[in-house]
């Protein structure tokens, strides 16, 4: 009697699952529909979460010093590398678990969780203590101003305290939108959004603790997210229940992560070493170009949410048609989220080429600030354009596990085209902002030719193999 309920029970459970994929099957229906209904989460998530950093920005360049700015702006480059090899490994997870879901084969979905979260806690305790100890020589290699290197210290080190709740957070995200669910994400760095915004007026306007308030405001609210999105998963009817035992390792299932997943961390990587020396080029030019450079990343992180919403739900997307057997309808994914990403980071190039001022008031009302940004934000807008191609060209060759060849691609345009042009203007143009500005568009552009190439080829080559 007592294995009969036990039957029963498992096929009620496994009823409730598919029937909750069933709900997120992005294998079905219009694709223009499905791709929008699944990105719109992603984007208002990647939006709140961006805030984290505008947030910290805007509230330091109101109540503190233009030293404050600057080592906030630094800082979060640092702290920008570590999301980007997290985001590279976590996406490499939505990958897996869209494949095994899109094939609607679940008990591997289980153990790739498991497998995830094990990886991503090792992963944080090695950045931690890789962050506490080479700090230091990291933001001597950034010439980071001497005014704000202390500020800076501090900045990085109460955030890389943190790095086991960004890597927690940003698990169980990927883990969600793998499995066809981009909504709960959504809701939980919407709470960590909101917390954080609170804590970092009390910490910094009413506590006065200065950039080291900021710093414990993220890592408190990354905190807080986590623990309220397990509390919750536990309680609800997920596909992992959380116990001890189900965390342990399956070893052909860290392969795969790692094949698909270092590629990408390793591609960001490359990317954001070579925004770190356009960062090093720029703090040597003073505190006033530092800080239009931090002020400029923030507008490249809301400027391309277009972008890296889309690529991400194309990830998603595409390992789900693949798993699922339909590579044709994924290839229509990417035609319409492209479509869409261009329309929107449009709208911010406009404004950057009109008024570029009033972006840089936003977060600092400095004159010297705002004269130095002016021209660099002119030119750099160009970039939003040029980008968004490469992104969402790259996040359907991500979703089809081709993150070789993209991180090769973007090997190639960070080392061979990015750092080279950095320091030719660095060293001949380093008085003209507006120069500089134009290395990004000029390398993304490139970087979209050869990408769009490919993948044209690839289509064609896949058509006559009658994959498409």
């Amino acid at each position: 009697m007592k294995e009969n309920c036990t039957k029963e029970e498992s096929i009620r459970k496994n009823s409730i699952r598919e029937n909750s994929i069933k709900q997120n099957d992005l294998t079905q229906g219009n694709i223009f529909k499905t791709l929008i209904l699944f990105a719109v989460p992603f984007l208002i998530a990647n939006i709140l979460q961006s805030l984290y950093g505008a947030v910290d920005l805007f509230v330091v360049g109101r109540y503190c010093s233009a030293e404050s700015v600057a080592a906030i702006s630094t800082g979060t480059q640092i702290t920008q590398i570590v999301t980007s090899l997290i985001t590279g490994l976590t996406l490499g997870g939505t990958i897996l678990i869209g494949e095994y879901t899109g094939k609607k084969e679940f008990e591997a979905v289980r153990k790739t969780i498991g497998t995830l979260l094990t990886v991503f806690f090792a992963a944080a305790m090695v950045i931690t203590i890789f962050l506490l100890i080479f700090q230091k020589p990291l933001l001597t290699v950034l010439k980071t101003p001497r005014e704000s290197f202390d500020l800076t210290m501090e900045y990085v080190s109460i955030c890389a305290l943190g790095t086991v709740f960004i890597c927690g957070y940003n698990a169980i995200s990927a883990i969600l939108r793998g499995y066809g669910d981009s909504e709960r994400p959504m809701i939980f760095v919407g709470i960590a959004c909101v917390i954080n915004i609170i804590l970092d007026f009390v910490f910094v306007k009413y506590c006065d603790l200065g950039v080291a308030g900021t710093a414990l405001a993220t890592i408190l609210s990354q905190a807080c997210s986590m623990g309220i999105s397990i509390f919750y998963l536990k309680r609800s009817d997920f596909i992992f229940d959380f116990k001890l035992k189900s965390f342990l390792p399956d070893r052909r299932l860290a392969g795969k992560l790692a094949y698909i997943g270092i590629p990408i961390s390793f591609q960001e990587l490359m990317v954001r070493i070579s925004f770190l020396y356009l960062m090093a080029v720029m703090n040597s030019c003073g505190v006033e170009a530092a800080a239009v450079v931090g002020i400029s990343s923030k507008y490249d992180v809301f400027a391309m949410l277009s972008a890296t919403s889309m690529a991400n739900a194309l990830a998603a997307i595409t390992a789900h048609n693949i798993g699922a057997g339909k590579p044709k309808r994924a290839r229509q994914a990417l035609w319409c989220g492209l479509g869409f990403a261009l329309a929107v980071s449009f709208l911010f190039w406009l404004w950057a080429q009109i008024n570029p001022a009033s972006m840089i008031r936003v977060f600092a009302d400095d004159k010297a600030i705002i004269a130095a940004g002016e021209p660099f934000f002119r030119s750099c807008s160009y970039d939003y354009i040029m980008v968004t191609i490469v992104f969402c060209l790259n996040g359907y060759l991500n979703g089809r596990q081709k993150t070789v060849w993209t991180m090769l691609s973007c090997s190639a345009g960070a080392l061979l085209l990015r750092i080279p042009l950095v320091w030719y203007f660095g060293n001949h143009f380093a008085d003209n902002l507006g120069r500089l500005g134009m290395i990004a568009p000029f390398v993304s552009g490139i970087m979209a030719c050869y990408t769009l190439i490919y993948v044209l080829y690839d289509g064609r080559r896949n058509v006559n193999k009658q994959f498409m």
